[in-house]
């Protein structure tokens, strides 16, 4: 999984997602992508979901690029535990998405094997995402 391999702080807040992005918003790499259409937090283990899944059905062959990174700590209070006594333990790290943010590039395949193998990665993610070419 995908994590920092320092912080400047253990624990963040939570935060809010406003606006859409205003950079990573355009292709750089590849020939297609794969764009985000809602605010949200994805973390680091459906971005490693979704890195297999895309991997697997371009079979190894071409490029890909990720243009996230999950750098936000979450943390988490165990269950039954009673209110108070502070902010729980980091549990996860997260990468807030907006709108528009390139999630994934993919470069030396056909447009139909990089349609689907991003088709099959976006349905491990929790937000609504578009497939983007380079024209």
């Amino acid at each position: 999984m995908l994590q920092p391999t320092r912080t400047k702080y253990r624990k963040a807040h939570k935060g809010r997602i406003h606006g859409n992005a205003s950079r990573g918003q355009l292709l750089n790499y590849g020939a297609y992508g794969l764009k985000a259409m809602e605010p949200d937090r994805i973390i680091s283990k459906q971005i490693e979901a979704a890195r297999v899944a895309l991997t697997r059905f371009m079979k190894r062959t071409g490029k890909v690029w990720l243009r996230i990174f999950p750098n936000i700590p979450v943390s988490k209070k165990p269950t039954e535990v009673r209110m108070g006594k502070g902010k729980g333990s980091p549990e996860y790290w997260a990468c807030r998405v907006k709108p528009g943010r390139i999630i994934f590039e993919v470069d030396g395949v056909t447009e139909d094997v990089a349609r689907e193998a991003l088709y099959k990665a976006s349905t491990k993610l929790p937000i609504k995402t578009k497939f983007i070419k380079r024209f």
